[in-house]
């Protein structure tokens, strides 16, 4: 089978997240669908694959493997805070997503790249730890943690940019967030990915200056290009 490398980048400005999650699983499982139909046709179509940035109002969004006790808030306070909950189908525990956040959903077909869902979290850590080195920050790994994180085996480890995936038949939805401008009071009322006892950052904060959002997803789309052996092309359809 020809790999298709093609990716289509749509930019949907500012979503809801449930709005945003309904969209995912409406591309997630037409691509599942279409591998299926392909085991049975002779009229074989090629699967399309896409990266979905987006930024979403106040939302906390709990993993299928996340414990509610790392939400520090009852829902009186939630709805004070003007903060929505979710209770969401990725890996990982519970996040923060708001404002000034880069969020970027890959619904990829794997099979056009690696079956390899270890290896495709640790590509996608690349692309962000990449893209903070374009702005002088030498961002890593954090053993036993998914994300892209800064200073870690130091106490003043912290993490800059979350990660939760779902997949199924090598199709894969959710992805990542880059706290780039984002107000990081909001993770006071949560226990970040469940992590006790370290902290989280931001570009703004790193910099000490606010970053230009398109110019930082700019910066992501040339790395993804590059770490995933892809060709990125703006979908320039109205959604």
């Amino acid at each position: 089978m020809k790999k298709n490398k093609i990716i289509w980048v749509q930019n949907l400005g500012k979503v809801s997240y449930k709005n945003c999650w309904t969209y995912q699983e409406e591309l997630f499982q037409g691509i599942i669908d279409q591998k299926r139909a392909n085991r049975n046709t002779n009229n074989f179509q090629e699967t399309k694959n896409y990266l979905l940035f987006v930024e979403h109002p106040h939302v906390f969004t709990l993993g299928k493997s996340g414990n509610m006790d790392n939400l520090l808030l009852d829902k009186a306070r939630l709805a004070k805070e003007g903060i929505e909950f979710y209770k969401s189908n990725r890996g990982g525990d519970i996040t923060y997503h708001g404002p000034g956040q880069i969020v970027g959903y890959p619904i990829l077909d794997l099979d056009h790249f690696f079956t390899d869902i270890h290896r495709y979290l640790r590509t996608l850590e690349e692309v962000i730890i990449s893209t903070l080195a374009d702005y002088g920050l030498k961002a890593t790994r954090s053993p036993g943690e998914t994300g892209v994180w800064l200073d870690v085996g130091t106490p003043f480890a912290r993490k800059i940019c979350a990660m939760g995936v779902r997949a199924s038949r090598w199709v894969t939805m959710h992805g990542f967030a880059l706290n780039v401008n984002t107000n990081l009071q909001h993770f006071e009322h949560i226990i970040p990915c469940g992590i006790q006892g370290k902290g989280v950052t931001s570009l703004e904060k790193e910099l000490g200056k606010q970053v230009p959002l398109k110019a930082v997803q700019e910066k992501i789309i040339r790395h993804f290009a590059e770490h995933f052996t892809a060709d990125l092309r703006i979908d320039l359809v109205n959604h």
